[in-house]
């Protein structure tokens, strides 16, 4: 049996590295592409952003399996661009936010979109459908002062084989420094917290036994399959 005492945070793997990015929360940045808007059936003003969240230990590594969640019959794949923040920081202007990022990854928000749905209807909140197990797929992650700071390139992913997402990450609504100013604005950001920025169209259902892959180009690519 665990120890309750002995309970650590989830952690990350780091490219070329051995040692790991450990993981405080998990920000998730909601219609951020106006192509995914508009699919959702909504007006993709320039609204402030908003988020939710996923917890920590539903990280789920490339190469790993997912297994279908329970309670849905409409499980959906959105791939997007991950920054992970290195300083701690409130009140960041988008002018300074580069500096507080320590890296980037790619990571799959996966959705019980049914039951996503079912809560919005009733005006209630997404957890349930947002932050499940297993529910925040992730590459390994790469340090900023290794790739720079992507605000462009080709983000996509496949679900056995076959395109499902082709965008580009300069279409981003709100770019990843103003993502970074809005949030620092409700939360202190702290080493560890990861973003996931966003998904552009083409979000759709997978089942049992599907794999997925994507990424963005100059970043990572992330394969996972669904058990």
């Amino acid at each position: 049996m665990s120890n309750l005492f002995d309970l650590s945070y989830p952690t990350v793997a780091i490219a070329g590295s051995q040692d790991r990015f450990p993981v405080r929360r998990i920000y998730c940045v909601g219609r951020n592409y106006a192509s995914h808007v508009r699919e959702m059936g909504h007006d993709p003003d320039r609204d402030l952003p908003f988020f939710f969240m996923k917890p920590p230990d539903a990280i789920v590594e490339s190469e790993g399996s997912v297994a279908y969640p329970p309670q849905t019959a409409n499980l959906h794949h959105e791939m997007e661009l991950v920054a992970a923040i290195g300083r701690q920081g409130a009140g960041i202007s988008a002018d300074e936010a580069n500096g507080y990022i320590w890296g980037y990854g790619v990571g799959i928000d996966l959705t019980r979109r049914d039951l996503q749905e079912e809560a919005k209807n009733q005006g209630r909140p997404w957890d349930a459908g947002k932050g499940f197990d297993q529910s925040a797929p992730i590459s390994a992650l790469h340090p900023a002062a290794e790739i720079g700071h992507p605000s462009t390139g080709r983000i996509w992913l496949e679900v056995n084989g076959e395109i499902r997402q082709d965008s580009d990450i300069d279409k981003l609504i709100w770019s990843i420094p103003e993502i970074i100013a809005h949030l620092s604005g409700l939360f202190t950001l702290e080493p560890g917290d990861l973003i996931y920025t966003g998904t552009p169209a083409g979000v759709g259902p997978v089942v049992a036994g599907d794999r997925l892959s994507g990424g963005v180009d100059g970043v990572d690519t992330l394969i996972i399959d669904i058990v």
